[in-house]
């Protein structure tokens, strides 16, 4: 970890102590998100670190932005997912908007001011993304929208939503991508989901009804959507690597504390030889997923994006996460699965990382896709 990144987790370390951690229990149960934490995060420059310095942000490279989203992922996995997808969406912009769509948006969303999200899956489609339905008719002077889209998250608290619609034939060529805007004609929100964990991230479903959207919201050309939807995601799994990293960090050290103050038969819990291997494998398997998330982010900042490593890294941290927390419940006991300590909570907000941004099964297709076509050639 380079200075930079020192001084970044340093002064998230001591934000989140002071502003975040207080109240997660609370917010967690009250399913409670406050948009003031949102806010102050921007003020510090979190929310914009990979979107150039033109628009607001702090122009610096994923490897930097996966040190602050796993510093905040050890206090609020909420919070520091409603970031990564709304710097998807500022790289979305930034990567396929053209220079207006950039000036008109991605000040207030690197600034903090606004919330971006990214709409994809849909009822019937979540894995099987190409086989969309929401419809986007040409009209004159834009396009109408039609549909439902599901499990968005930070649904009703963003302001602009990537939205992919179809508006030529089936499959991912007759799909195309819209900015649409909070507020818009025809643009409602559904039911907010009640969820196992990630209850401070609110998940709604958004509606659209005969919902226009003007010509100029359309990102790039038509039948460009799948395109823009899968380059998000390659950025995406490397950003809820580095989230799922900082949750299975905090697990861990959680754990370690537990062990070294419980006491049973006269001697601290860690002295069990049991237990020692348990945490001993979950350290290895946090330094494992550390490193392919941090491999992930510098091939992506060197401009050589690796689908492949990527994928592996999504999944190996994710899975990791899923694990460690578990673990971290069994050695806290009886009152690991009470809301008195936070590790019951990790637990909760572990799994879904293992089905955003793509399942981990769909994970194991693109890679086995890599090594098919490594091998063939």
């Amino acid at each position: 970890m380079n200075e930079l990144q020192q001084e970044l987790r340093a002064q998230l370390e001591k934000y989140c102590k002071a502003s975040i951690e207080p109240h997660m229990e609370h917010d967690d149960h009250a399913e409670n998100f406050r948009m003031e934490i949102f806010n102050e995060l921007g003020s510090l420059g979190f929310t914009g670190i990979t979107t150039a310095e033109d628009y607001g942000g702090m122009g610096l490279g994923y490897q930097d932005l996966c040190v602050a989203l796993g510093e905040i992922a050890k206090y609020s996995v909420s919070y520091a997912v409603t970031i990564s997808v709304s710097s998807m969406v500022q790289a979305i912009l930034n990567e396929f908007g053209n220079e207006d769509q950039k000036q008109k948006y991605l000040p207030a969303l690197a600034s903090g001011e606004e919330i971006g999200a990214f709409a994809l899956s849909e009822s019937h489609s979540g894995s099987d993304a190409a086989g969309l339905k929401t419809t986007a008719k040409k009209v004159e002077g834009g396009y109408v929208l039609n549909g439902t889209k599901m499990w968005i998250t930070s649904g009703g608290v963003a302001k602009t939503y990537i939205v992919m619609a179809r508006t030529g034939e089936e499959g991912p060529k007759g799909i195309s991508a819209f900015i649409v805007r909070d507020g818009m004609d025809g643009f409602s929100y559904g039911k907010k989901e009640k969820k196992m964990g990630w209850k401070v991230s609110p998940t709604r479903e958004l509606v659209f009804e005969n919902c226009f959207v003007p010509a100029e919201n359309l990102l790039k050309a038509e039948g460009m959507g799948f395109t823009v939807a899968m380059a998000a995601l390659d950025k995406g799994r490397i950003t809820i690597g580095s989230v799922a990293v900082g949750l299975s960090d905090r697990a861990l050290a959680e754990s370690v504390k537990y062990s070294l103050e419980r006491k049973q038969f006269n001697q601290e819990i860690f002295n069990f030889q049991g237990l020692q291997f348990m945490m001993a494998d979950m350290a290895c398997e946090v330094e494992s997923s550390r490193y392919l998330v941090k491999e992930a982010a510098r091939l992506y900042d060197e401009g050589i994006p690796n689908q492949k490593l990527a994928c592996m890294a999504k999944m190996k941290a994710t899975d990791t996460a899923m694990k460690v927390t578990t673990d971290a419940v069994q050695i806290f006991g009886g009152v690991g699965y009470t809301s008195e300590y936070p590790v019951e909570r990790f637990m909760r907000d572990a799994k879904v990382l293992q089905i955003v941004e793509g399942t981990n099964q769909i994970q194991k297709v693109v890679i086995a896709r890599c090594l098919k076509k490594e091998f063939s050639n």
